[in-house]
This record gives C-alpha cells, structure tokens and sequence, in this order.
C-alpha cells in the first residue's frame, strides 16, 4: 500500500499534468476546458488547490456550461466567429492561467504562479495559431469552411480536456509533441 505521502505527490502530479493540457484546449475554447476541470473535480477525478474549489460549484458549472455553449454556437457563423478570436485573444490565455493555477497550486503556490504565466502565454500561442488558420480559412473559402473547422475545435478541445482528466501523462505528452511540431514548423527551410 503506498504511503500518504506518495499519494498526495502522484495526485498533485496529475493535476499538475492535468493542468498542462486543460490549458492549451483552453487556446481553442475558452470555456469548455474549464467546464471539464471543474466537472473533473466535482467528482474528485482531479484534486485542485483549495482556493479553487469554486470551479466545482454549481453557479461556476453552470455558468461554464452557458458560456461553453454559447461560444461553440457562435464560433460557427462567419463574422461572429472572428468577434470571438478577437475577444478570445483576451479571455483565453486568462483561462488557461486559471487552469495552471488551479492544478499546478496543488504542488506549491509560487509554482502554481508560474505555471499560471506560462501556461496562459501557451495558450495565447494556440489561439495565434488558430486565429491566423480561421483567417486563412475565411480568405480561401469566404468562411464557408469555418463551420466545419470550427466543429474540428471543438472536437479537439473536448478531446484534449477528456485525455487530460482520464489519461492526463499521455495528454500532456501530445501537448508537448504538437508544440514541438509546432514549432519545427517555424524554423525557416533550408
């Protein structure tokens, strides 16, 4: 039987890594990642830090389903969806800092700052990313695509927040490989 001590360090690990993948689904929806940590910690699948108990309370799942819906309705209409990015570039990153804080204040609470930092600048790297493909999406096919790529966000984002509350190692992993990819994809070709 593992000792206390190990149990406590395994479940502050998970949330930490946990954290690391909630936040970058947090650069493609807001909301719906948020939702997932806080539906994750109701049912005590993810241990947050104890000031951030309100994610599970039924007024924050409440207004988090609302506004989840409300931004997976609106990203499918044209013009609407490049209001959302614009806001997005905002509301994001803060959500990933929220997430970063909430799973990594599990660990230390100078850590959970950083993290806070640096997951919420990740997740204005992913939303960069996606809003420059939605423009390119708009100029090519004069939005008539972005309904469908929108769907794909959503997927992707669902996807990312359910690996990282069940399998939250592996989710962590394919955040780090995508941006590794990512950003081999920048280096200039010789």
């Amino acid at each position: 039987m593992p000792s206390v001590d190990h149990v406590t360090v395994t479940a502050a690990l998970t949330a930490a890594l946990a954290g690391v993948a909630i936040a970058a689904a947090c650069g493609l929806r807001a909301f719906l990642p948020l939702l997932a940590l806080g539906l994750a910690s109701r049912f005590g699948l993810v241990h947050l830090a104890q000031p951030a108990g309100w994610l599970a309370s039924d007024v924050a799942l409440a207004s988090l389903a609302i506004a989840a819906v409300l931004e997976m309705l609106g990203d499918k209409l044209p013009v609407v969806d490049h209001a959302l990015d614009a806001v997005g570039t905002f509301v994001r990153p803060a959500a990933a800092a929220v997430a970063g804080w909430s799973t990594f204040g599990t660990v230390h609470p100078a850590l959970a700052f950083v993290a806070a930092l640096v997951l919420g600048t990740g997740a204005l790297g992913v939303h960069a990313l996606k809003a420059k493909a939605r423009l390119g999406s708009t100029a090519l096919t004069l939005g008539h695509a972005n309904p469908a790529i929108s769907v794909g966000e959503d997927v992707a984002a669902a996807g990312i927040s359910a690996a990282a509350i069940f399998v939250p190692v592996v989710a962590a992993l394919l955040v780090l490989a995508l941006i590794a990819w990512a950003l081999s994809r920048r280096q200039p070709r010789r």
